[in-house]
């Protein structure tokens, strides 16, 4: 493995919505990947950049200054079109952007204490939500129309999250679990959160406020820098989450709900456990060590899941084999196969690995 030992030289990291794609920032310009072929699909050299969000693979960016620039200040959203290379329409705030999401139909804004919702097309302002301090700009969106969830903190002592729906512009639940990183899945469908200590992942079902699930991270503490759920129409297989230890963490959440529902017959049953205090068990915990340098900032993703079905019920598998993308804040991108056998034993296997501030020209 490349030495991955250097001080961070990235100011962000943000894979686009099917996560076919990602954009880094670093020092004066912006990079655009194809996460399968690792091609650098466009670079512009125009500053310092803290955020830069992609629309799927389409040509229009989100993209807010690192203010280290006078024209490049981190109160202005300007929405930007890589076919002309010029902005397309910008927003001014009072305060510093601290993240920005997207999907086809809203734009999500996140400040020190207000969160605002656009429509995307119209760029007509559809609601203030007023938020806890959240100097971290925690936030998780969904892609999913159908269910196009927007999770942000809602207390600094409790660590409750706010779940709001933007498209029906409506609060929906509130999850207790101590609060350091949270993702929704792409379905909308499940919620995670990791506690302040790093020590315990939770998921949770959006339509119901109780906890579904609890999986221990490890013993010690450890600060939790991502969390991602596998593609899935339903109930995804795999969350990846990714620490300042350096390990990258797998969970195994359909094996989890095919045990439950040996003890339950119905759906609730087989989903939530018999005590919100459950911890399940470690066998489902698949852990790759060292794949960072311990404290180097990283970023990780499901990309791909292939797994062949069991001929006993369409719910079993035998095997299980998924992409996993990691992007690290000191300029690495690496892709792992994790494979997961039909008794429960993983394997960890790099397929590739390249230093993302060494392209320069498309190829």
């Amino acid at each position: 493995m490349a030495n991955q030992s250097s001080p961070s030289p990235i100011y962000c990291v943000s894979f686009n919505q099917d996560n076919s794609g990602f954009a880094i920032s670093w020092k004066n310009s912006f990079k655009i990947f194809d996460s399968t072929t690792g091609r650098l699909c466009y670079e512009r050299a125009a500053g310092a950049f803290v955020i830069v969000e992609m629309l799927y693979s389409s040509d229009l960016l989100a993209i807010v200054g690192a203010g280290e620039q006078a024209s490049l200040s981190p109160r202005r959203l300007c929405l930007f079109k890589t076919t002309t290379g010029s902005p397309l329409r910008e927003l001014n705030f009072l305060t510093s952007i601290l993240a920005v999401r997207m999907n086809k139909k809203r734009l999500v804004v996140v400040l020190l204490e207000k969160t605002f919702v656009y429509d995307l097309n119209t760029l007509v302002m559809l609601d203030t939500i007023d938020t806890v301090p959240n100097p971290k700009g925690l936030c998780a969106f969904s892609p999913c129309l159908e269910a196009c969830y927007l999770a942000v903190p809602a207390s600094v002592t409790k660590g409750s999250v706010l779940v709001y729906n933007v498209m029906d512009l409506q609060s929906h639940n509130a999850h207790r679990s101590p609060l350091a990183a949270i993702a929704l899945s792409s379905n909308g469908m499940y919620i995670a959160t990791a506690s302040e200590q790093g020590t315990l992942i939770r998921v949770h079902l959006v339509s119901e406020a109780t906890k579904s699930f609890s999986f221990r991270r490890g013993t010690y503490p450890s600060t939790i820098y991502s969390l991602s759920f596998g593609p899935s129409t339903e109930l995804p297989d795999i969350l990846v989450a990714t620490s300042s230890s350096g390990s990258i963490h797998a969970f195994s959440l359909r094996l989890a709900i095919n045990q439950r529902s040996k003890r339950s017959t119905s759906f609730l049953g087989s989903v939530l456990p018999d005590s919100v205090s459950d911890a399940l068990d470690p066998a489902h915990h698949h852990v790759l060590h060292n794949a960072v340098s311990s404290g180097i900032r990283s970023y990780a993703v499901v990309r791909k899941i292939d797994k062949l079905e069991g001929s006993s019920s369409p719910s079993q598998f035998t095997s299980l084999r998924a992409t996993v993308s990691v992007i690290t804040y000191n300029g690495y991108f690496q892709e792992y196969t994790l494979s997961i056998n039909n008794k429960n034993e993983s394997s960890w296997t790099l397929e590739r690995e390249f230093n993302l501030l060494s392209i320069t020209t498309t190829r």
